[in-house]
């Protein structure tokens, strides 16, 4: 089935896109602290000690998504826990402005990115296997 083909290639690039990304944000965090962030700046050393030490998390959950993308075929599994970590940090955005009010704007893009994406690795994360298993 070549529909199950492209789905299969559609996930595994996404997984990759994702772990270089996740890994290149998690050091550029880990390496320029506040300054990453659009809106702290000047948030002072206690944020600046946390955005590192995040940044290097982030860095390697980018690294798992890498993980399974050099796997074949590309484990559900993965993808599903991965996707859903993901989709969390969308939620803990929208509980955030729910608490604490309007971020930075880009905050607001991050926030969609991470709602709208989850579901679209969710929807593929079985693609690969299917795809191997029909040969």
């Amino acid at each position: 089935m070549m529909g199950g083909w492209v789905m299969a290639k559609a996930l595994r690039v996404l997984a990759w896109t994702m772990g270089v990304a996740c890994v290149a944000i998690g050091f550029l965090h880990l390496l320029l602290g506040n300054a990453a962030m659009p809106g702290i700046a000047d948030a002072g050393p206690t944020v600046g000690s946390f955005g590192r030490f995040m940044g290097a998390v982030f860095a390697g959950y980018g690294a798992a998504w890498i993980q399974a993308a050099r796997q074949s075929p590309v484990p559900a599994r993965a993808v599903r826990w991965l996707a859903a970590v993901f989709l969390l940090g969308g939620l803990g955005r929208v509980l955030s402005i729910a608490v604490d009010g309007r971020p930075h704007w880009f905050q607001l893009v991050l926030m969609a990115i991470e709602l709208g994406l989850a579901p679209v690795y969710l929807w593929l994360a079985g693609a690969d296997e299917r795809a191997h298993a029909q040969g």
